[in-house]
């Protein structure tokens, strides 16, 4: 006597299982462009380090007799796998199987995915194709009842979001929970063309009268500049690819650190072109960018949310092999004012690097919140405050370089004032509660307008108070540690890492 009989069926159980929705609703989800979820795992993770829990749950069909005839799986696949060698959860809706949305053997296997991560402590993968909700209205026939909305597992998606990195990839139209759970993430892609995002999809907004398409209502242009989504890209090869590269920069979960790498580029490198990177006109515009290429290591710079909140820049990158996360003001879009995106995508980032143990390096070029109407619309001092807030609360070694401007109160959320400044100015320096030029023809308006040559006045004041904003006057007094050469940034920025990982623990 064997369990043969058993095992025939447990085989043929695991065969119908890789059919997915089967051959016709697989060929229509290739044929819209988009991989099935069984590749896209395959996409994602270290060659062969799949193993998939719950293959077999679903929905069988059997004969009077009992006898078992056929099987329709379940549309989330999820198990363990290794990326770059570290074991996270992988996971992705099958919308081949009743269009991504759930069923009864979803509920418990959703929540058992997502419980895995935080209980083992490895990152979260989700992969979303469909609405991962309640099913359907059309499924409430089947029921024969409504009920009243509730969300089984999201308990754990909070937990995830607490304890481990989770990324989330918006892999075709995505509404509903679908939505809910790319954005209850820490890093999040959509493909461009291919990912739409909405609460609710455009058959249902329109009843309100907004007759929009996917795209129109929810594509990628639209989420990765408002801050939605972090990233869109060209593909769902490109989407793995990004996504594993961000996880690279972060450890397993809050209670490791994130791993060093080798570095082949010398700690001493000493870029010429940092000595011109700053035009000495204090409104020309220059590249932050070039800078953060040249200061750490060779390749290493990897931006989150680039389209959005753009007078920030937040960047994952390496010094000697040492993992820091970047803050940095982009000079190009609104002078690096910090308007309310900006302070968002700063506070978001600030928390990101606190919670997972990063030490940041900030590249300061700040002339202060954005003023005017539509600043004060969209409440830019409540946001603002909250980056500035997230920046005082943070605990993790901190670095400032001020490359040109420092002005007013988000100047002044460069770092937390109160701790030691881990800090260096270059040459460029220039600081202040505002900026002379606008506030000097105010400060001085009677003076100006008295003198027999208004003109000739108001540069003679100008040019002495060139001379008092002199950032060497403000190192005389020790209102700022030390002005570097720039060809020194990286050097130094490479000496505070080893000091920063040694304070956390690394050995």
């Amino acid at each position: 006597m064997t369990w043969k009989p058993e095992l025939e069926e447990l085989a043929e159980r695991q065969r119908l299982a890789e059919k997915m929705g089967g051959e016709e609703k697989v060929s229509r989800q290739h044929g819209r462009g988009k991989l099935d979820a069984r590749a896209r795992i395959a996409g994602i993770v270290d060659e062969d380090s799949f193993r998939e829990i719950g293959k077999i749950a679903g929905r069988g069909t059997y004969a009077e007799d009992g006898t078992f005839e056929d099987f329709a799986p379940s549309n989330l696949i999820f198990g363990r796998a290794n990326i770059e060698g570290r074991p996270v959860v992988a996971s992705a809706d099958d919308f081949t199987v009743r269009g991504g949305a759930a069923d009864a053997a979803l509920h418990r296997k959703f929540t058992q995915c997502e419980k895995m991560a935080h209980t083992l402590g490895i990152p979260m993968i989700r992969m979303i194709d469909g609405t991962g909700g309640g099913g359907s209205v059309k499924s409430l026939e089947d029921m024969g009842f409504t009920y009243v909305p509730a969300v089984p597992g999201w308990e754990d998606i909070i937990k995830n979001q607490d304890t481990v990195p989770v990324v989330a990839l918006a892999l075709g139209p995505t509404a509903g929970m679908g939505a809910a759970r790319t954005v209850a993430s820490h890093y999040s892609i959509m493909v461009k063309g291919l990912s739409q995002i909405f609460a609710a999809g455009p058959a249902v907004a329109a009843a309100i009268g907004d007759d929009l398409s996917k795209e129109q209502l929810g594509g990628s242009d639209i989420h990765t500049t408002n801050g939605v989504v972090d990233e869109e890209v060209a593909s769902e090869a490109e989407a793995f690819l990004t996504a594993r590269k961000f996880l690279s920069y972060l450890p397993s979960n809050v209670n490791q650190l994130s791993a060093r790498t080798k570095s082949w580029d010398p700690v001493d490198r000493k870029d010429e072109s940092l000595l011109s990177a700053v035009p000495r006109a204090d409104k020309q515009v220059y590249s932050m960018r070039k800078i953060m290429t040249s200061v750490f290591d060779e390749g290493s710079v990897f931006e989150m949310g680039k389209r959005w909140g753009r007078a920030a820049i937040t960047a994952f990158a390496r010094l000697d092999g040492w993992p820091v996360a970047v803050l940095a003001n982009d000079p190009s879009f609104l002078g690096g004012s910090w308007e309310a995106k900006s302070s968002e995508k700063v506070e978001r980032f600030a928390k990101l690097a606190e919670q997972f143990h990063l030490p940041v390096v900030h590249l300061v070029d700040n002339p202060g919140f954005m003023i005017g109407g539509e600043a004060e619309r969209t409440g830019t001092i409540r946001y603002g405050v909250q980056a500035m807030n997230a920046v005082y609360k943070a605990t993790v070694p901190w670095a400032s370089v001020i490359v040109r401007r420092a002005y007013g109160i988000a100047g002044s959320a460069m770092s937390n004032a109160e701790n030691f400044q881990y800090r260096f100015a270059w040459p460029s320096g220039d600081w202040g509660s505002l900026p002379i030029a606008g506030g000097l023809e105010v400060a001085y308006k009677s003076d100006i307008e008295s003198a027999a040559d208004p003109a000739a006045r108001l540069a003679e004041i100008k040019a002495k108070l060139d001379k008092v904003t002199s950032p060497f006057r403000t190192a005389e007094q020790f209102s700022v540690e030390d002005i570097i050469d720039p060809r020194e940034t990286r050097p130094l920025l490479c000496e505070f890492a080893d000091l920063a990982w040694r304070r956390l623990g690394a050995t």
